[in-house]
């Protein structure tokens, strides 16, 4: 979970028409279309700071480029300051076809389905995406690196990250996607513990799982009637706790063992099974929630913000401090923090530096001009315009921070706030945020998570990221969801039923395998085989 919640959301289209070269709703002077009477090219400029090696203006002509993305907070985006900008610095007017996040998704299906698409959209699977280049309908931009020196330089110059290029491209290495780079904060998530609590008992935080138990039965003696965790992500917490028993990955179930070099499924692993075993202790020991399955976000909020109900949780970071600015006038001392990992390994999920939103720009008339536009963007320069203004304009810097003079009354000056105005933080335009930018501005309680995670350096490693076959997705496609399914159900009937133990599980290993688990992480396996001979 990030600021604005969109963020996280992952847009998947279950249809997917045919679509041709070509299309592209952009206009411009040269095709016959008539630009906007107002618009004209501007003069060459070098006053924008670091351009990538981009020279402005991008056109020597006035340009228009239609572009679909999401936008909740502002319904004016053509007379905002960042697209008004855009167009200055670059000679491109932008035609902006918004759409809220709640209706994106359906509104994209009808978009691909017509055919006619904008200049630059987002919100396809990577599958869906390559499926559509095939089809002749995106642009490859391999075939345009000379004109990206931004691009270039991040994802095929940098041996960091030109795993996107094997990763995200098609069987013809052809790569259709372009990138978010430095969109994830460190930590974001992980458990949370009430510390006024832990100190009016005399309990000092935990450093490892013995000690979390320990203190989670020793806040149960001072408070009988609490059940010291609580949980409002249902089947999730299995995957959320994964991580410290290491058999966690952004593919869980599947999942990268570093020390044998091979994927191996989660569900069926030692490790996973002893992940249960704690949990059950501490649900026989009553310890844990009963409701932790079902709680949903009101009653777990109530139980995280009430002195005698629960008082440890796993979690966004952002509510370290929402949930005591919502009970601060009834409890001034209520003091939620970070915690130390759970678990045999002592990490928490590694965050990506590259997100995939699924940006793509069409096989249309426009598509260079497209692509250039966003190189600029990936541009330091082009990245600060769009996640934090103009300085000296819209912002200025205090003490290492921007601060907007116009925003002085709002409470809260988030992505959410500089959205409303000034069109900044739109959703698919946002290629590379400024670590400067108010979302990596920290709160002391955000800023003690990341210290803690970093200076510990208690991250599980990354999981590679693979391009599988036609028959490789099918199949994991075909078993992922039973698999899901049985498992989160024999996971809490583990759990909870004192008589489920050892004979249980090994029953349940022999199912999951009849449901296909081996199957599904030797599709992995095979796409790693390929990753790592470099195809």
């Amino acid at each position: 979970m990030v600021t604005k919640k969109r963020m996280s959301v992952v847009l998947t289209l279950s249809a997917m028409a045919t679509v041709f070269a070509g299309c592209g709703g952009g206009k411009d002077s040269a095709s016959g279309q008539s630009p906007s009477p107002a618009a004209s090219a501007p003069a060459a400029t070098s006053n924008y700071g670091d351009t990538g090696g981009v020279k402005l203006p991008i056109v020597d002509k006035p340009t228009t480029l239609t572009w679909m993305l999401v936008s909740d907070k502002n319904p004016n985006l053509a007379d905002s300051m960042v697209i008004k900008e855009i167009e200055k610095r670059t000679g491109i007017k932008l035609e902006i076809q918004a759409y809220s996040s709640q209706t994106y998704k359906d509104k994209l299906k009808v978009v691909v389905a017509s055919g006619k698409l904008p200049d630059i959209f987002h919100g396809q699977t990577q599958t869906e995406i390559n499926k559509m280049g095939a089809q002749g309908a995106l642009t490859p931009i391999n075939e345009y690196l000379k004109d990206l020196p931004n691009f270039k330089k991040l994802y095929v110059d940098d041996k960091e990250n030109n795993w996107v290029m094997k990763s995200w491209s098609d069987d013809k290495n052809n790569m259709y996607t372009w990138p978010i780079y430095g969109l994830n904060r460190d930590v974001n998530h992980g458990f949370l513990y009430r510390k006024d609590i832990f100190d009016k008992v005399g309990i000092k935080e935990w450093t490892n799982t013995d000690e979390f138990y320990n203190a989670l039965k020793k806040l149960k003696e001072a408070y009988p009637q609490s059940y010291p965790y609580a949980s409002k992500t249902k089947e999730n917490i299995f995957r959320d706790w994964a991580y410290g028993w290491g058999v966690g990955g952004n593919d869980f179930p599947a999942y990268y063992d570093e020390k044998d070099k091979t994927w191996k499924s989660a569900y069926t692993a030692a490790e996973f099974k002893a992940e249960l075993d704690f949990m059950k202790k501490l649900y026989n020991e009553g310890l844990m929630d009963p409701e932790f399955l079902t709680d949903t976000d009101a009653s777990w909020t109530a139980k995280m913000t009430t002195n005698n109900k629960s008082f440890v949780t796993f979690d966004w970071i952002g509510r370290l401090d929402s949930f005591a600015n919502q009970v601060k006038s009834q409890n001034p001392e209520y003091n939620l923090r970070y915690g130390n990992p759970v678990g045999p390994t002592g990490h928490v999920r590694s965050l990506p530096k590259i997100s995939n939103f699924g940006i793509v720009v069409p096989n249309g008339k426009n598509k260079e001009i497209a692509l250039k536009l966003l190189d600029y963007l990936t541009s330091p320069s082009g990245s600060s315009l769009v996640t934090m203004g103009i300085e000296g304009e819209t912002y200025k810097m205090e003490n290492g921070k921007p601060v907007y003079p116009e925003l002085k009354d709002v409470p809260l000056v988030d992505i959410a706030a500089l959205e409303k105005q000034y069109g900044m933080w739109l959703e698919g335009m946002y290629l590379r945020p400024n670590k400067q930018s108010v979302y990596f501005n920290f709160t002391e309680k955000e800023k003690e998570a990341q210290d803690k995670i970093n200076n510990g350096k208690k991250y599980e490693p990354l999981d590679p990221v693979l391009k599988f076959n036609d028959d490789e997705s099918k199949t994991i496609a075909d078993i992922r969801t039973s698999l899901d399914k049985a498992a989160n159900e024999f996971a809490a009937k583990y759990i909870m039923k004192k008589e489920f133990g050892d004979a249980q599980w090994t029953e349940w290993t022999q199912n999951a395998e009849k449901l296909g688990a081996k199957k599904m992480v030797d599709a992995y396996n095979s796409a790693q085989k390929r990753f790592d001979e470099g195809k």
